[in-house]
Parts: C-alpha cells; structure tokens; sequence
C-alpha cells in the first residue's frame, strides 16, 4: 500500500469514526452524517490535499455494504415468514412501483421529455435505498412496527424489480437499434442459477458450517460467513443478476440455522463499515457545480420526488390497513431515491436513453433526496412529541360500584384483569402511559389514562366505592406514592399490592399495607420445585422443601421489618436466615428418613402431586 492509499485509508477511517457520534448528537442520525462527512472528504472541497480519485471505485466499493446488509436482513427473515408476506411483496411493492413510475413518468412528460425517457426515469425514480431507509429504520428500532414490515416489503420488491429493468434500459432508447442485453437464454439461466443456489445452499451450507464450528476456530467461522455472501455475489453478478439479490437469498437459507446468531455477530462489523464507505461515497460523489449551475430545477426535482412519492406510500399505506401516523412514516422514510438509480442513469448514459446533463442532475436530485430523509423524519418525530403533549390530563372512567380498580396496566396488572374478566367481575384499569393505555384498548381492555397518584383521578375512577384496589405500578417511588394516597383517603379500602423486593415490601408495611406479593418469589419457587423434581427429587420431598422455605422466608420477611433500613443488621439477618434454614431442612430431612414428622406436619409420602 503507498502512501497516498494509506492517508486515504485513514481519512475515510477518520470521517467515519467522527460523522456518526456526531450525526446522533445533532439528532440527525448516522445516515446523514455520513452523507455530510462524504461531501466534506469529496473531489470538491478537502480531496484534492490528499489526492483523493476514482470516487466511482470507492462507490462500487462501498455498495459491498449493501450486499452484508441484505445478506444480514436474510438471516433475520425465515422462508416461513417471508411466504406469509407474499401479499405485501407482490401485492404493495408492484403497486408503489407502477403507480409512482407512472405519475412521475406523467411529469417527465409535462416537462418535454420524450416517452420512453419519462418513462425510464419515472421507473428509475420510483426506486428507494434499500440501505438508506432499513439503516434508517434498524436505527429508529422501527423494522418490527407494520410500517417497518410494510417498508421491508415494498424495498424487497423494488430490489427484484430492479434486475429486469436494467436488463431493459435499451428498450428505452431513441432508437438505438441495439438488442437488450438480457436474452431470454440469459434470462434462463439466471432463474436456473437462483434455483441451484436455493438448493445448494439448503442442503450444503449448514453441513458446511457445522463442519467449520466443530473446529472451534472463530476466524474460520468469520472467512466461511464471508466467503458465502461474496461467493454467492459473484455468481449472481456472473450471471446478470443482482449481487444484492444473491445475499439476501443467502442470507434467507441460512435463517433456519442454529448458527445464524454467530454468523451475524461476525458479519455486523464488516457491514457497518461498508455502509459508512457507501453513505460517504454517495457525498463524495455530489457534484456541487450542477448544484451552483442549477440549483432552481435541482430543488424542484428533488420537491417533486419527495412530494410524489410520499402521497403515494401515504395513500398505499392507509389502503393497507395503516393508520395515518404509521402510512406517514412509511411515505417519509421511502421518499427518496435509491442507489439502483444511479445504476440505471449510468446505464441508460451509455444506452442514449437520457444525456449525460441529465444523468448528472438526476443522480444529484437523488442524492439530496437521501439527505433530506432523516430531516423530514426529525421533523415528523418533532410533530408526533408536539401532539403527545396535547394529551389531556386523565380521562373520566365509568361510575361502577363494587368494582375493581387496578393501578398499572403492565404484565403483572394485565394477569390480574384478565382472571377478573374471567370471572365477570367489573374493574376499572389506571395507567399514565398513553402509549400504553392507546396499546391496550385496541384488544377491548377497560383501560384509562390517569395517573393513580392524584386524588382527583382516584375519586373520578370510583375509589370511594370500589371493593379492592390492585397496586401493580412497576416503579418502586410511585407505587409507595399512590399507597400513600390511597390509604389516607380511602382507609377501608383494601390494597393488594405488588412488590418488587424486600425493602418495598418494608415500606409498603410502613404505609399500612399487608397484602403484599412479591413480583418473582412465587415464580421462583415455582421454577425450584421442577428443577428439584428435574434433579431426581420425589414429588412430595420437592414440595416440603419448597413450603418450609416459603414459611421460614415469609416469617423472616416481617421479623427483619422493625431492621430493614439498617443495612448491617439485614446482611446479618441474611447470613443467619442461610444457617437456620440449613439447620431447618436438615430436621425435615431426619424426620422424613425416620418416617415421621417434623414442626407438628403429617408427612405426605404417600398422597400424589
């Protein structure tokens, strides 16, 4: 490596290490960071001190990137899981395809260009980044949401569609006269190449993985997961294929496996450096002078595309199902264009489809449209909080007698309702999330949204005449706040209480309340008893040990109470607890052995569990 290469090296190094940190402080996100930090190191500002050339081998370098990241998204989707999502796939993706190539195509048109240009460019245009907006989505932690799915879906489809339609740029031409480059005996052998590799892959990569982890060499395990993606890659590109596709089909066969964990530990940081050189790449590719040249059709291009595509995603998502929050985030984070269209323009270049002031202003357009998704979703975040604030105080539960008030709405207070509505009986459910109460009611729940904490809430949800008052709250500090509350306003009122270790159960006490069960104990006890079993313990020795330590526990519970906020005496309390019930189990032992009994209790060796 010469010198040159090497300060090259570290520069890129440098951005990436700075642009991301950076990009998540300013709220920007990494994405955009990385764009920002290409633009800086590019031909146009800080390249030429360090001799920086051949952008375009950078950008072909870097789109290996986008090869882990769909190799990555494979190993995550099962073949069952992607079936189940044929419907979305084919259904939404061909949908947001033909609708939006041909609404931009309309616009060409109405702008003079011919027919087969503003189709070309609508259909090229119609494409997003498959790795800008899944980076975008992994993350927001926004993959899993519908919105995630439905966006995983419609990229899925456009990265498919892609391959005929390079395939097809010189229909496109003014008459070139020049055949397609895809025959059908190209296009044959490409659909018989993806079926050897779906069964090869299926029956020989996880023998060949198994064989490389029996040798307990990480580095193999690492070379073998890179060498599946680059091997696969090759032989799609060898064919005319996507190297994109290839991964993804790769990375799908191997989601089965017991090893994909491990595969993806090692692939995750060849990814995300390779993303960062991609995402840089396409800044260091701007070219600022169409910007100083044009900036007027620039910005109207990359408004109209934004614009369009954004109606169209939002439009498809509300006919999917998808409330408007969801279908917008979906019509922003696939607003942009894609990297598959800077493949296409270079291809339609060569092919004469548009020339090359066109190409140069349509790759810059697609360029800043990338830049502007992560503002747009900054702005849409910034929208969402300002309507979350709105959100009125509480809201007023219904005047019930005898019912059931539950405060909190987690797992716990959830067990809790679902057994009351079992049985019947009415309960009223408080919890001060909004997110979580607007969760909840979607399945039919009586829940509102109040905080259990105000007298004005507890009196509004019938406190005065319920029959029970459940304290699920998760959070030590509000729980003893509302039993606080609760027990000087409402004295007959009975509370059974969750707690979450000893010292909240001391508390609680504290606050008059007895009814205390804490959070893991019974749960733990539960698990003990059939790892006893599992260990060879009879059914019935099993269940004595388990009741003499619930007693002995329960009875050392209150007896540490009047110590519990001294520190040393509870450690000592514990070390002699650990004593007296060694001493205590080895009595119950002896009295089974000599088949009697020990503390006054009749031995059940003979009864069944």
């Amino acid at each position: 490596m010469t010198e040159a290469q090497l300060i090259q090296v570290t520069v890129f190094l440098a951005a990436a290490a700075i642009a991301a940190p950076l990009g998540r402080y300013l709220g920007i996100g990494a994405v955009l960071g990385y764009l920002a930090a290409g633009v800086v190191i590019g031909p146009y500002v800080l390249g030429p001190l360090y001799a920086l050339d051949h952008v375009e081998k950078v950008l072909k370098f870097g789109e290996f990137g986008v090869v882990l990241l769909l190799f990555v998204i494979g190993l995550e989707l099962r073949p069952m899981r992607l079936w189940a999502m044929r419907s979305a796939i084919f259904g939404l993706g061909a949908a947001q395809l033909v609708v939006t190539g041909f609404v931009l195509a309309g616009i060409g048109l109405a702008f003079g260009l011919a027919t087969g240009q503003a189709l070309f460019v609508g259909l090229a245009l119609s494409l997003s980044s498959t790795a800008f907006a899944l980076q975008v989505l992994e993350e927001k932690g926004e993959l899993r949401p519908a919105h995630g799915r439905l966006a995983f879906s419609i990229l899925l489809f456009q990265d498919l569609a892609a391959i005929p339609l390079i395939a097809l740029v010189p229909l496109f031409a003014l008459g070139s006269g020049e055949e397609p480059t895809m025959d059908l005996g190209s296009a044959g052998l490409a659909i018989l190449t993806i079926a050897g590799v779906i069964v090869v892959g299926r029956f020989l990569l996880s023998r060949l993985y198994r064989l490389v982890a029996k040798v307990g060499v990480r580095e193999a395990m690492t070379a073998t997961a890179l060498l599946t993606v680059v091997g696969v890659a090759l032989l799609m590109e060898e064919v005319g294929l996507s190297a994109a596709l290839g991964s993804f089909i790769a990375g799908a066969l191997l989601a089965d496996s017991e090893y994909r964990h491990q595969i993806e530990a090692d692939i995750a940081p060849f990814e995300g450096l390779l993303l960062a050189v991609f995402f840089m790449a396409v800044g260091m590719s701007i070219d600022l002078s169409v910007l100083v040249a044009r900036p007027g059709a620039l910005l109207l291009i990359v408004a109209v595309l934004i614009a369009v595509k954004f109606a169209v995603l939002f439009g498809l998502g509300r006919w999917w199902g998808l409330t408007n929050a969801p279908s917008r985030r979906l019509g922003i984070v696939l607003s942009q264009g894609g990297e598959f269209a800077f493949v296409l323009f270079s291809v339609g270049l060569v092919e004469g489809v548009i020339d090359r002031e066109t190409a140069g202003l349509l790759t810059l357009a697609v360029t800043l449209s990338m830049a502007a998704t992560p503002l747009l979703l900054v702005a849409d975040d910034m929208f969402l909080r300002a309507r979350k604030s709105a959100a009125p105080d509480y809201e007023i539960p219904p005047d019930d007698e005898k019912h059931v008030i539950i405060a909190g709405f987690g797992r716990f207070g959830q067990i809790v309702a679902r057994v009351l509505r079992a049985r019947h009986i009415p309960f009223t459910a408080l919890d001060k999330s909004i997110a979580q109460v607007d969760f909840v009611k979607r399945f039919g729940a009586n829940i509102y949204y109040g905080d259990a904490g105000r007298i004005d809430i507890l009196r509004a949800s019938g406190a005065g005449k319920a029959s029970a008052f459940v304290l699920a709250i998760d959070d030590v500090d509000a729980s003893l706040r509302v039993a606080e509350i609760v027990r000087e306003n409402f004295p007959d009122l009975p509370i059974y209480a969750r707690a979450r270790d000893r010292i909240h159960v001391h508390k609680l006490v504290d606050l008059g309340v007895t009814i205390i069960e804490r959070e893991t104990f019974l749960a733990a006890l539960s698990l003990t008893s059939e790892l006893l079993r599992g260990l060879g313990l009879k059914p019935n020795e099993a269940k004595r040990l388990i009741e003499t330590f619930k007693t002995h526990d329960e009875a050392r519970l209150f007896n540490e109470y009047q110590d519990y906020t001294d520190r040393e005496k509870m450690r000592a309390n514990a070390l002699s607890a650990a004593v007296e019930l060694e001493d205590l189990f080895a009595k119950d032992m002896e009295a089974l052995e000599n088949g009697g009994a020990s503390d006054g209790r009749s031995d059940d060796r003979g009864s069944s569990d």
